[in-house]
């Protein structure tokens, strides 16, 4: 739901393009973290400075695999067990559902062909590995920094509003 306020205050911000583009504008900061650039482009929209010509930029970026778990047959079968399971038990709820007198007959048949389908379907996948990833990880797109640019006709205001900001930080740190 848009109010005539968020309408008005999207207005005047440029329209952002819908094919991706390299962003524009002059450095006015540059961070380690992700954090600590949006933490600085808060600080600048607390200080009404108009962050629509504000863009964060992740510089040199790495695709980051963290591996969290060794897979084993044993782990498969059991995720596979589980999801067949909700799944079964859904398909068979609707059905006890849409069927006048069934009991708890459909419920059942769902949960244990759900179970047995879900086993089937994910040793297949495993299987089909042939053992080349027995591993679960988790992948994330990473910067080695995070730079904040602003468009030039505020980026000096910008720049003087964030030299302010990051030598307050230092100095309760």
């Amino acid at each position: 739901m848009t109010t005539a306020f968020s309408q008005a205050a999207f207005s005047r911000a440029p329209r952002m393009p819908q094919l991706p583009t390299m962003p524009t504008g002059w450095p006015i900061g540059s961070y380690d973290t992700y954090e600590e650039a949006q933490r600085a482009v808060d600080h600048l929209a607390d200080e009404n400075f108009p962050v629509h010509d504000v863009t964060i930029v992740g510089v040199e970026p790495l695709l980051v695999e963290r591996v969290s778990a060794r897979l084993t047959w044993g782990k498969v079968l059991g995720s596979g067990a589980m999801s067949g399971a909700w799944f079964g038990l859904f398909v068979g709820l609707l059905l006890s559902l849409f069927t006048p007198g069934a009991g708890l007959l459909p419920i059942a048949i769902g949960l244990v062909s759900g179970v047995a389908f879900g086993m089937a379907f994910a040793a297949a996948g495993y299987a089909a590995t042939r053992g080349r990833r027995d591993f679960v990880s988790h992948s994330q797109l990473v910067a080695r920094r995070y730079d904040v640019l602003c468009q030039p006709r505020n980026a000096e205001n910008g720049r003087e509003l964030l030299a302010k900001f990051n030598m307050g930080s230092h100095a309760t740190l």
